[in-house]
């Protein structure tokens, strides 16, 4: 019988390698374009590029279960899908708006109120590392919740 650490620990590395190959190979440039504006057009894009970063991860956890034999619950693994597109879907609505300065985002406000403004107006890449590492954090809790249970 596989533990609840082994699951864990495949399904970490199974989400995020897929997180890396749907982020940066599955997802489309128009989608990268336009997932942070403004209005229905931005949350269109940012909903597409979502299903296909979770489909993509869904095939990964899939893969790994089999060839590992892991024995995931499914509804533990929807779970931990589900948690992982929710805050893949809250940070890309900041795509492209990381230096933005009044309302913005949630995640911007939230980045500024927790003393990440300096660097957010200094450093271009600022913005981008803050959105993987709010990916990073959150795939680990999507491992653990998916390989829970049992």
């Amino acid at each position: 019988m596989t533990t609840k650490a082994v699951r864990a620990t495949a399904a970490y590395a199974a989400l995020t390698a897929s997180h890396e190959v749907a982020d940066f190979w599955v997802q489309r440039d128009a989608e990268a374009v336009a997932k942070g504006g403004h209005g229905a057009e931005g949350r269109a894009a940012c909903a597409r590029h979502v299903a296909s970063y979770t489909a993509t991860q869904a095939l990964a956890l899939l893969a790994a279960n089999r060839v590992l034999r892991l024995g995931l619950d499914w509804r533990r693994a929807a779970a931990g899908l589900a948690v992982s597109a929710v805050t893949h879907y809250a940070a890309d609505r900041s795509g492209g708006r990381w230096r933005e300065e009044g309302p913005s985002t949630r995640l911007v406000r939230f980045a500024r109120a927790t003393g990440h403004a300096g660097w957010l107006e200094r450093d271009p890449g600022a913005g981008p590392l803050l959105d993987q590492a709010w990916h990073k954090g959150w795939i680990a809790v999507a491992a653990v919740v998916a390989g829970g249970g049992r």
